[in-house]
């Protein structure tokens, strides 16, 4: 099985977490992707959307899901999303393609998070797929000076900007083994707006597709 083919199976699989009459978070990216394409068949029974990405909200648009502003929402029931890593600790690390600072938010205002995913994303040690950062553009060089100092190897996303208008560094030769702790260093340098570990706030569940069918880990 091809791993956009368990990208497939878990994000159908992930139905199963939607209930009736609920407000739905949506991350980015391509198993995301295949999570709207599947919740387009269920949209009559859900009250809407909020989307991390305008990438994400046109997809749903395309679907004729509603998609709420977040600030007309007081809470949001669920919210889904993949990552670029995992652990079996629920610690992510996310933000490959670039929408983690929306991704954050939504996911601090879900009641529960569903991390969908194929197998190759679960890690022992976070870090080897290079940890983004997005900054505000006037601090990009200050704070890759600072990250260096933490041992990271910083480097520009170049001809990128986020949907909030800044940029994105991608730090390489991390080992995160206290994710938790350095999620909260890197998001105290001063231009920092976030940065894509998500372990302060880690998944409720993570669904990974494999080739003898869905693995579930809490």
């Amino acid at each position: 099985m091809t791993p956009d083919e368990k990208k497939q199976q878990v994000a159908k699989a992930a139905l199963e977490y939607v209930e009736p009459d609920m407000i739905i978070g949506i991350g980015t990216g391509s198993t995301a992707n295949h999570f709207i394409d599947a919740l387009a068949a269920i949209k009559h029974t859900i009250e809407g959307t909020v989307a991390s990405s305008q990438a994400s909200a046109d997809r749903l648009k395309s679907h004729h899901i509603p998609v709420l502003d977040l600030n007309g929402v007081r809470e949001i029931d669920i919210y889904f999303d993949g990552a670029d890593e995992a652990t079996k600790y629920l610690h992510l690390v996310k933000g490959g393609g670039g929408a983690l600072t929306r991704e954050k938010i939504v996911a601090a205002v879900s009641k529960k998070f569903v991390c969908v995913a194929d197998d190759s994303k679960l890690v022992d040690v976070l870090g080897a797929f290079p940890l983004p950062i997005e900054v505000i553009p006037m601090a990009r060089s200050y704070v890759a000076r600072e990250v260096v100092k933490l041992g990271g190897k910083p480097i520009w996303r170049e001809n990128f900007v986020t949907d909030n208008g800044n940029h994105i560094l991608d730090v390489h030769n991390l080992n995160i083994a206290e994710p938790v702790k350095l999620e909260q260093q890197l998001n105290q340098i001063a231009g920092v707006v976030t940065n894509g570990l998500f372990a302060q706030r880690p998944a409720d569940i993570l669904m990974l597709g494999t080739d003898s069918g869905i693995q579930i880990i809490e």
